[in-house]
């Protein structure tokens, strides 16, 4: 067979429109370019002037040519791109998800000091979209997938679109491994390191120097669990953060403090439960108690909506991966042992 026999490589060129910056299209160095070639190794991907050209298998070049248009999208829309988007994008078009990845990527949620907050995930973008449309939501998923940090800015949007007057964020105070009252400090002291994540998410969104103003105004609160009781709270976005070391008791007095123009978000992850022994976790047994209510919904993320650094999803897969072979003792057969 002479070279001329010999089946041609499948070739696609695509433009790219003239007013969207190839610099911000590749990346510093070509990073991007670089992440490209990285997911589709059996794709040659040359660039020269505003034009990409492609080389190989035809499924690829359909999918990286999907991928420039959402990526131009994004860079359209006035988002900076990095490896980040570029591979959740890249994962976005494999998975082929109901929605595009540029609608994912550059939904707004809030703005703060020249940073916006969105979604990062597909998971993400539907938790954000459930907790528009519904009253009470729960959210529920691994370390790392964004359950509380944007649930407080979607409170915090909606604060500054006076949709609410207030916003309450709470949390159990359970010990785990040191007890309460052998802490050093009064009460107050003694509770701050449990509700510190939700002080440090706070700061993220909201002027720090406003921070004490809004807690003496009571525009904002932050305070343990316990100090729900007997209340109900009207025109107010609440979030109950770690919901998984509340009792099933716990739970039914949280829910129940509901008043009008509120919205609840719960959060936690039923795989880090710091409950005593035979104390049932609340979050474990609330969707088969609320499951088929009108106006409470349930979002569950995954490792695949961990935007901490990568190595966190590898290590909540990872652990996934073992507990699925290494059942607790409770639940191993009697006599038996590890």
């Amino acid at each position: 067979m002479t070279d001329q026999d010999q089946p041609k490589t499948p070739t696609h060129t695509v433009e790219i429109p003239a007013g969207v910056s190839m610099v911000a299209l590749l990346g510093p160095r070509d990073e991007l370019l670089r992440t490209m070639e990285q997911a589709f190794p059996h794709l040659g991907i040359h660039v020269r002037g505003n034009a990409f050209r492609l080389e190989g298998d035809s499924a690829d070049m359909a999918l990286v040519e999907e991928l420039l248009d959402e990526l131009v999208a994004i860079v359209d829309a006035g988002q900076p791109l990095n490896r980040d988007a570029v591979e959740r994008s890249i994962a976005m078009l494999r998975g082929q998800t109901r929605e595009r990845p540029a609608d994912v990527l550059t939904m707004n949620i809030v703005s703060s000091r020249g940073r916006t907050i969105r979604p990062k995930t597909l998971g993400q973008k539907e938790y954000v979209d459930a907790i528009d449309a519904n009253t009470i939501i729960f959210g529920i998923g691994p370390a790392g997938t964004g359950k509380t940090y944007l649930a407080m800015a979607k409170a915090v949007a909606a604060l500054q679109a006076k949709q609410v007057n207030r916003i309450i964020l709470t949390r159990p105070a359970v010990e785990a491994g040191e007890r309460l009252g052998f802490l050093p400090g009064t009460l107050n002291d003694k509770i701050d390191p449990y509700l510190r994540p939700l002080y440090d998410a706070l700061h993220d969104m909201v002027d720090p120097d406003s921070i004490p103003r809004l807690m003496a105004s009571g525009t904002i609160e932050v305070a343990p669990l316990a100090y729900m009781r007997g209340r109900t709270l009207n025109d107010a976005f609440i979030i109950l953060d770690e919901a998984q070391n509340t009792s099933a008791e716990q739970m039914k007095m949280f829910l129940t403090r509901l008043g009008f123009g509120s919205k609840m978000v719960i959060t936690g992850d039923v795989t880090q439960v710091d409950l005593p022994g035979g104390t049932t976790s609340g979050l474990r047994i609330i969707q088969d108690i609320l499951g088929d209510v009108d106006d409470i919904h349930f979002a569950y993320l995954s490792a695949q909506d961990v935007v901490r650094h990568r190595l966190v999803s590898a290590i909540v897969e990872a652990y996934g991966s073992w507990d699925a072979h290494h059942p607790p003792a409770s639940l191993r057969p009697a006599g038996k042992r590890s």
